[in-house]
Parts: structure tokens; C-alpha cells; sequence
């Protein structure tokens, strides 16, 4: 593998690796959400949440429109939303792994 394209995937990886910015991307895998919807569901500052989406935006993993004075964000490519599920699917074998392992582990120390 060339060292751009790994460059380019730690970039990528590292754009997701903000809890609000997974969050919003979870919430827009759903549907288009204006920024107030957005700060209602992630419970942040306003100026942190826009921080945020300026990253995405900057990523090109969401675009913004305006409808009167209201922003409403949508992901650019539905792929992202699969990402997030197949994560999602990882991550719940990876919990129920260690779940299984610290049980073997009490019953050890019990037994």
C-alpha cells in the first residue's frame, strides 16, 4: 500500500474520531437535519457543534443548504452510514467477546 493513500485513510479515520462528530453523522445517516435539530439531539455548544460539522464539511462527508436563515446538513455519499453500521456490528462482537472472556475470568476466581 503507497504512503499517500494510508496517509489519506489515517486522515479519514482520524475525522471520525470525535464522539460529536460520530454522533451527527449517525443522526444525518438518517435524514437531512437542520443545525437546531442537530444541537437539540447532540446537546453541545453551539459553537463546538459547528466546529464539528466544519470538519465534516472540510472531509467532504456532509453538505450544508440553506432554506431562509435555517442550515440544514445531509451526507454527501450513503456509504458513510454503512461505515458507521458495519462499526457498529464490530464493535458489539468486540464487547460480547470481552463480556464472554471477563465471565470465563469470575468464574475462575469464584470457582
Amino acid at each position: 500500500m503507497s504512503t499517500p493513500l494510508s496517509q489519506a485513510k489515517a486522515e479519514f479515520f482520524k475525522t471520525l474520531g470525535h464522539p460529536v462528530r460520530i454522533r451527527v453523522l449517525e443522526l444525518l445517516a438518517d435524514r437531512e437535519h437542520a443545525v437546531s435539530e442537530l444541537l437539540a439531539d447532540t446537546g453541545v455548544e453551539a459553537t463546538n457543534l459547528s466546529q464539528q460539522l466544519g470538519v465534516l464539511r472540510r472531509a467532504g462527508l456532509v453538505t450544508a443548504r440553506k432554506e431562509g436563515s435555517t442550515a440544514y446538513y445531509s451526507l454527501i455519499n450513503p456509504q458513510v452510514a454503512e461505515l458507521l453500521s458495519v462499526a457498529r456490528r464490530l464493535l458489539t462482537e468486540v464487547l460480547t467477546g470481552q463480556a464472554e472472556l471477563l465471565a470465563d475470568l469470575k468464574a475462575e476466581v469464584e470457582g
